[in-house]
């Protein structure tokens, strides 16, 4: 009974990747994992220029070679990421700035639920109307989606 359920836990997992894989550029991700290295070229054989070590920081998939992505980190920075290092997970992180605040309804005029300091990485949920729904751990709320860099543009048209 164990076998089999281990064998349903990895055929989910390589429909998840193997559907994340069709995606065609350019398209948002995040990194999966507490270490992923970016590299200069797609393979592992290619020199390593910049170690991540912050899960769920929002990338963008800017171009596809077979099991790996070039992406752009919320700098600009752009390399080869192997894609198991890789998440559909929609997130984003507050730009630069004043701390922003994030709103208990998506209304300016609703209370403020607290405040998040630029680079603050958060999980996003639905956005419409300018404002995401922006989760940082336990706590959440509502930002206006010009405060972050992530993958607003396409939870909006959902």
């Amino acid at each position: 009974m164990l076998g089999r359920g281990l064998l349903i836990a990895a055929s989910l997992s390589f429909a998840t990747s193997a559907a994340a894989q069709d995606k065609q550029p350019p398209y948002w991700a995040s990194i999966a994992s507490g270490e992923a290295m970016m590299r200069t070229g797609p393979g592992k054989n290619y020199p390593g220029t910049w170690l991540y070590k912050r899960r769920d920081l929002p990338v963008r998939v800017i171009k596809t070679y077979p099991n790996w992505r070039m992406i752009e980190d919320p700098d600009g920075t752009r390399g080869w990421m192997l894609v198991t290092l890789l998440s559909d997970r929609p997130t984003g992180i507050v730009r630069s700035g004043a701390p922003r605040p994030i709103h208990e309804r998506p209304d300016s005029a609703s209370r403020v639920a607290y405040l998040a300091e630029a680079g603050v990485v958060g999980r996003i949920g639905k956005c419409s109307a300018g404002w995401c729904r922006f989760a940082v751990g336990k706590r959440q709320g509502y930002i206006d989606a010009q405060s972050i860099w992530g993958a607003t543009e396409e939870l909006a048209k959902n």
